[in-house]
């Protein structure tokens, strides 16, 4: 059962996570900069009596070497931080207990730099648990009682109220509601149900009341599974080794057997300590983290949230781009897109009868009519009578004329009229009959309109080589490809329930596509988890899907996409310039100046912070980057 003591379990991990592991961490850092500063105010070591950089070198040096060392001893991997170890041991040494300083800081802040990035607290499986109520209403004794969610067991008659949530999978056994299934299907349309229909837990009733015949309660209904299979998914996506680290696996053992080396060769200690010193990544433990922090930076100027470098990492490597449809591609509101007259009427004449009738409506499309006469220019008066039936359309009385708006169901088998809203239907359209007096004065044709620039951003990830584009919604196949021939896709799923989209990733990932998935539902939730990248559509979509994803678009501009998937390729070849070029170019040159003499430990402590320098340059220029689309070969050399 869904509970509140479930809600804490599921949550407790990745709640204790954000508030103690990043912000914590990055005290020790600010407290041996604020050392490191104090210790070069001039007379300061003479008056304390000794040199106030031991501190920091001696604090510092023992928050690396501590889980340095465990590394090594329980799992015996090398790490970036065991060259560090060595060259404030090294630094320490030879007295330059400034300089073992300098990089045990540096060190300890690009950690946690990267950490910040990275340790996002994934909050979806809370989010979707509170779907569902707490509380539901059922049958005990031949009365309506209210009765905590745990209490109720299939079989169970439950009454579900306009506004209220359905407590579980069931069936409903009398009623008429219309329902909002957007949680889990992602369609926008509310779905008329009426006795022996199915609904979900989760969904909302919009309008009528029902009673519902528990079939499936709790981790056994679709929202239980869809909970279920969120957190199945994040334990399966680990994180991507850091590039520091599996750099360091290999060059730290070469490192140690040059030191060796040196020593052989010379019996010279301080050649060995200045290819030590030389020798520390700084560079390449800021190589990556700075990148990051570039780029998310410059994403979110942008109104991009990049949720860390693993994220970063990924999305520079996309190959296949799946979307949602509803929220994402669409705007998930139905609006009027064609109004065609009949009878010699005039479409403004159609569309003021249409507004009229729907004007006390309370359903979407009633809404949609009236927002699109009154934005027309076209005043509506308010009828004299009116009346809603359900699964119908609605009747209103005005000016003496009787008007009806509603589906095929106003028109008999072989009215003429059924042809024309047949076409519309074919083009995934919801066609409404405007009648006045049982005359047919025309048909009102309503949609779930395509975002602005949907296209401007397929085009752009084409140019950029991405040309696998997939679109996966639970609305039926027609209008699934009408949008689809709008928006320029010509691969489309459709009919899909949220494990399904979640099956399709993963037939995806099987052919070797790298897949960033976009949507913005609670049903897109395990698909946007199991991606490779999974990226949320921000003001349109649910707290589930901003949690749930690596990449948040906080507004409803689908081009952001392609300049966040050409921002992160770009990343990635900055940080392989950073590696390799001040990295481990500098230091080869270097380590072969100091041993031959030529660098002293001094120097060598030098050169490698002024490689650290042009590492931050480097990255730094990720803060302007702008994408160039239409010159997708540039984007393909950072490819990993």
């Amino acid at each position: 059962m869904i509970s509140t003591a479930r809600i804490s379990a599921l949550t407790k991990a990745p709640t204790s996570l954000l508030s103690s592991l990043p912000w914590r961490r990055g005290m020790l850092p600010a407290g041996l900069l604020a050392l490191i500063l104090l210790a070069l105010i001039p007379g300061l070591d003479a008056a304390v009596g000794f040199d106030i950089a031991v501190l920091p070198m001696l604090l510092g040096g023992a928050a690396i070497a501590y889980p340095t060392l465990s590394m090594m001893i329980e799992r015996r991997r090398v790490t970036a931080g065991t060259l560090v170890v060595i060259a404030v041991a090294g630094s320490a040494y030879l007295g330059e207990y400034m300089a073992a300083a300098v990089v045990s800081f540096m060190m300890l802040a690009g950690e946690f730099l990267e950490e910040v990035t990275l340790q996002r607290t994934r909050n979806a499986v809370r989010e979707l648990v509170r779907l569902a109520p707490e509380v539901a209403w059922t049958e005990r004794g031949g009365t309506w009682v209210q009765v905590p969610l745990r209490e109720v067991a299939p079989g169970d008659r439950l009454l579900v109220r306009p506004g209220d949530r359905v407590p579980v999978d069931g069936t409903i056994i009398s009623g008429e509601v219309s329902l909002s299934e957007a949680t889990i299907t992602g369609e926008a349309m509310p779905v008329d149900k009426t006795a022996g229909a199915h609904v979900f837990a989760g969904t909302t009733s919009q309008s009528g009341a029902v009673v519902v015949r528990a079939d499936r309660v709790g981790q056994e209904t679709t929202l239980g599974r869809i909970i279920q299979v969120v957190r199945a998914a994040q334990e399966q996506k680990g994180a991507v080794q850091k590039i520091a680290d599996r750099f360091a696996t290999y060059f730290t053992p070469a490192i140690l057997a040059t030191g060796g080396l040196v020593w052989v060769l010379t019996h010279d200690l301080m050649r060995v300590m200045a290819v030590f010193v030389i020798a520390c990544p700084c560079a390449l433990v800021l190589a990556t983290p700075t990148a990051v922090v570039a780029s998310v930076g410059n994403a979110a100027r942008r109104g991009v949230l990049i949720k860390g470098g693993v994220a970063l990492e990924v999305a520079g490597r996309v190959t296949t781009v799946a979307f949602d449809k509803t929220g994402t591609l669409t705007s998930g509101n139905p609006v009027v897109v064609a109004v065609e007259p009949l009878s010699g009427r005039a479409a403004s004449e159609v569309l003021r009868m249409a507004g009229v009738a729907e004007l006390r409506s309370e359903h979407p499309l009633g809404r949609a009519i009236v927002a699109h006469a009154q934005a027309s220019g076209i005043a509506l008066a308010d009828p004299e009578r009116f009346t809603a039936t359900f699964g119908r359309g609605v009747e209103a009385v005005w000016a003496g004329a009787r008007i009806e708006v509603g589906n095929h169901r106003l028109l008999g088998p072989d009215d003429p009229t059924s042809d024309v809203l047949a076409v519309q239907e074919q083009q995934g359209r919801t066609a409404l009959v405007v009648r006045v007096d049982g005359v047919p004065w025309g048909v009102v044709s309503l949609a779930d309109a395509l975002r602005p620039r949907v296209r401007e951003a397929l085009d752009h990830l084409r140019e950029m080589g991405i040309h696998r584009l997939v679109m996966l919604t639970g609305d039926n196949e027609v209008t699934a490809q009408a949008i689809a021939r709008q928006a320029g896709i010509s691969e489309v799923r459709a009919g899909l329930l949220p494990e399904q989209k979640l099956a399709v990733v993963r037939d995806l990932q099987a052919d070797g596509s790298i897949v960033a998935m976009v949507g913005d539902g609670v049903n897109d939730a395990p698909a946007l988890v199991l991606a490779d990248v999974g990226v949320a559509m921000g003001a349109a979509g649910t707290d589930v899907a901003l949690e749930s994803a690596d990449v948040a678009l906080m507004g409803d501009d689908l081009a952001l996409l392609p300049e966040v998937l050409a921002l992160s390729r770009r990343a990635l070849g900055i940080i392989h310039q950073n590696i390799w070029g001040f990295a481990v170019a500098v230091n080869i040159v270097g380590i072969v100046l100091a041993g031959s003499g030529f660098l002293s430990p001094i120097g060598a402590a030098v050169v490698h912070n002024v490689a650290s320098l042009f590492v931050v340059m480097n990255s730094g220029r990720l803060l302007s980057h702008r994408s160039r689309p239409a010159r997708a070969p540039r984007y393909a050399r950072h490819l990993v």
